[in-house]
C-alpha cells in the first residue's frame, strides 16, 4: 500500500497516529512523503471513527525541512499545509526531536503541538540562499512577530522552551506524551462536531493567510530555489562546507 514505507499508521480510542518514518533524510519532505502525508490524512478526515489526528516521528529528527534531492512543488508543501489546517478534525503534533525549515510549517499548521525539552529548531532557509516563504502561511499568523523575525533573518538554532514563548509550539516539556496526555484525553472526551465547529473559528485567520499570500509565496519559493545562491547554498550544504557569502 502507497505510504506504507514513509508513513505509519495506527488507531486507538479514536486517535489515528500519523508516524513519519523516513531515517535516511531524516523525515524530510520529499516529494513522496508529503503525497503519502497527504493521503493519510484524507483517509482519517472520512473515517467516522476518528476523533483527532497525531503526527508523530521515529528517530531523533520531526522533520529536517525540504529534500533537497527530492523536493516536492511549492504548490504540493502548500496544499499539505492547507489540508492540515482545513481538516476537519483536530491535529495534533507530536515531537521529541529536532525540526528544521520545512518541518517548521508542518507544526505551525497543527492545531495543537507538543515538544519535549530536548527538541531544538531553527528556520535555516536563509543560510541555504532561500526563503521561509510558504511555511509562512500558517506560521505568520502564530507566531510572535518579532521572535519570528530574528530567527527567520538568521537561521539561529532555539529551544524547546523558546518555540513556546514565541508561539511556534503549544507546549514543552521533560515528557512530551506526558504533556499531550491532557491535550488527548480532552479531545476524546469533546463532541467530534463541536471539535469540527470550534477549529473553524480557530482557522480563520490562518486561512485567510492562505487565500491572500498562496499564490505569490509560491512563486516566490520556485524563483528562490531556481536562483544561484540557492544553488551554491543547497550545494554546500550537500557538500558540509560553508557556502560562498560566509563571511
Amino acid at each position: 500500500m502507497a505510504g506504507d514505507n514513509l508513513i505509519h499508521y495506527a488507531h486507538t480510542r479514536g486517535v489515528t497516529t500519523l508516524t513519519l518514518d523516513s531515517p535516511a533524510n531524516r523525515n524530510a519532505l520529499s516529494s513522496a512523503l508529503v503525497g503519502e502525508l497527504a493521503e493519510r490524512l484524507t483517509r482519517a478526515e472520512k473515517d467516522r471513527d476518528v476523533r483527532a489526528v497525531l503526527l508523530t516521528h521515529t528517530g531523533g529528527t520531526f522533520c529536517a525541512g525540504a529534500d533537497l534531492r527530492s523536493p516536492p512543488h511549492p504548490d504540493a508543501l502548500v496544499a499539505l499545509l492547507r489540508q492540515i489546517v482545513e481538516l476537519r478534525k483536530p491535529v495534533v503534533a507530536r515531537v521529541d526531536g529536532h525540526v528544521r525549515a520545512g518541518g517548521l510549517g508542518l507544526l505551525g499548521a497543527c492545531d495543537v503541538s507538543a515538544v519535549s525539552n530536548r527538541s531544538t529548531f531553527a528556520f535555516t532557509e536563509v543560510r541555504i540562499g532561500v526563503a521561509p516563504a510558504v511555511i509562512s502561511l500558517p506560521l505568520l499568523p502564530r507566531m510572535d512577530p518579532r521572535a519570528v523575525a530574528r530567527y527567520y533573518l538568521t537561521g539561529e538554532k532555539f529551544d524547546a522552551a523558546e518555540a513556546a514563548r514565541t508561539g511556534l509550539v503549544t507546549a514543552a516539556g521533560e515528557d512530551v506524551d506526558e504533556t499531550l496526555a491532557p491535550v488527548v484525553d480532552g479531545l476524546r472526551r469533546s463532541s467530534p462536531q463541536a471539535l469540527t465547529e470550534t477549529k473553524r473559528l480557530l482557522t480563520v485567520k490562518v486561512l485567510e493567510a492562505f487565500d491572500r499570500d498562496a499564490e505569490a509565496l509560491t512563486a516566490l519559493s520556485a524563483r528562490l530555489f531556481a536562483s544561484d545562491p540557492a544553488r551554491e547554498g543547497m550545494t554546500a550544504f550537500l557538500e558540509r562546507r560553508d557556502p560562498a557569502w560566509v563571511l
